[in-house]
């Protein structure tokens, strides 16, 4: 009886170990299945979303360069604001959707991004860069990879968290093609919706995303974005002290840049009803402020001005210059991003406080960068990411006490209205 009694024992522990081993085995390729499914459909967003922000890339840069060797360009930036509120209307997008449907899209699936976005951002974006209107092209991108990513959860019908991730993951493949940062750009698309809860479900989806259309970008010749910081600074109170109140300024030029962007507006829009007539009317604004400045500096991208920025090199107004041609040019109708100029506004900034604080330009603008994107996206731990990915490990103390202040005296402005902050930053 004893002995039968430890057979059946052990009979059923057999069944026991069995059935462990069977559920492992069906789990593992379970995972395996969605792992495949995921690196496939990530890879086919990143090829496309990669193929046309570098297309995009090429297009801008190519009629930037036109614009500079004909200043004149700037007088038919009216008819290009013509023509971009023209076609947005013509193709159903009278309310222009920006960035802000599609993180509408990602916390509210039924909300559809429209794939003509592609074209029309791309083509208005274009017009904008060629006549001289100060923007930037980050954003657009993520528009391009965001409505991309759209059109192909709509064409194979996933589902609605699905969808969800395979938009966050062209946000990044647009963010990765444009900057060249993939790190930064997978966890972007994860922490902008809602700040403080970071959607892990698309990290893998989102890092081969972005890994596949950087290299993509970097493949067809588009060079990734980075400046070189060499300088040590050495970490003491009087050096933490100076970097705090650089901070504190960042967070305060990224509150004035977000209350810009979404007061002058309404501003146009109470005053001047028609479209048509918004636009020309801020068009003659910007080449108006153009003609006064007596420089071509701000028009367009103005990448050269981070150059100007560590040399030194810039007027110590710059920031507020850049900010409210900014805001001017995208309020008024015209298209683009707001990121690359935040990042502009930051190195500006950072130059003109580095010389009354007494920090070297180069480390003084890559903070003054960091900062205030940190500001006006309130995305800490894509901030530091960036920073290691466009000025690389050294200084990191500086550039972690920049981006948590940043964050924290910013309030809870952010460059997208969409945006939700899960969490008071005050701790109040």
């Amino acid at each position: 009886e004893r002995i039968k009694e430890e057979l059946t024992k052990s009979g059923l522990v057999a069944k026991t170990i069995k059935k462990h081993i069977s559920n492992v085995y069906k789990n593992s390729m379970h995972n395996m299945y969605i792992l495949i499914k995921w690196l496939i459909l990530s890879s086919i967003v990143g090829i496309i979303a990669g193929a046309m922000v570098t297309l995009f890339k090429y297009i801008t840069n190519y009629v930037s360069t036109f614009r500079d060797n004909h200043s004149f360009m700037l007088f038919f930036l009216p008819i290009a604001g013509l023509i971009i509120v023209w076609t947005y209307r013509v193709l159903g997008l009278k309310k222009d959707p920006g960035i802000n449907v599609i993180i509408l899209s990602l916390r509210e699936p039924d909300n559809k991004v429209p794939f003509r976005l592609t074209p029309l951002i791309m083509l208005a974006a274009t017009l904008t860069h060629l006549c001289g209107g100060s923007v930037g092209r980050t954003g657009s991108a993520l528009q391009i990879g965001g409505s991309v990513a759209s059109g192909l959860s709509s064409l194979l019908n996933l589902d609605k968290n699905e969808k969800k991730i395979l938009i966050m993951s062209g946000i990044s493949a647009g963010f990765a093609a444009i900057l060249g940062t993939p790190m930064s750009a997978t966890i972007f698309s994860m922490e902008v919706v809602c700040v403080g809860n970071m959607h892990y479900s698309a990290l893998v989806p989102c890092l081969f995303a972005s890994l596949i259309a950087a290299l993509y970008a970097k493949n067809l010749g588009i060079k990734p974005e980075g400046f070189n910081v060499q300088e040590i600074f050495e970490i003491n109170l009087m050096h933490v002290f100076k970097i705090v109140i650089l901070a504190i300024a960042c967070a305060l030029v990224s509150m004035l840049f977000c209350f810009c962007l979404h007061t002058f507006p309404k501003i146009y829009e109470k005053y001047i009803k028609n479209p048509y007539i918004r636009i020309v009317v801020g068009a003659i604004i910007i080449i108006i402020l153009n003609l006064l400045l007596q420089t071509t500096d701000y028009r367009g991208l103005s990448g050269h001005l981070i150059l100007k920025s560590i040399d030194g090199n810039i007027a110590p107004l710059s920031f507020i210059i850049k900010l409210l041609l900014t805001a001017l040019t995208i309020s008024c109708g015209f298209k683009g991003g707001e990121i690359m100029p935040s990042l502009i506004i930051g190195a500006t900034l950072g130059c003109t406080l580095g010389s009354l604080l007494g920090i070297s330009p180069s480390l003084c603008v890559a903070l003054g960068m960091t900062g205030l994107f940190c500001g006006v996206t309130n995305c800490p731990i894509t901030s530091i990411l960036l920073s290691f990915e466009l000025f690389g490990y050294t200084n990191v103390s500086y550039f972690l006490i920049v981006i948590a202040i940043s964050y924290m005296m910013s309030g809870y402005n952010s460059l997208y209205r969409e945006q939700t902050i899960l969490h008071n930053k005050l701790n109040e």
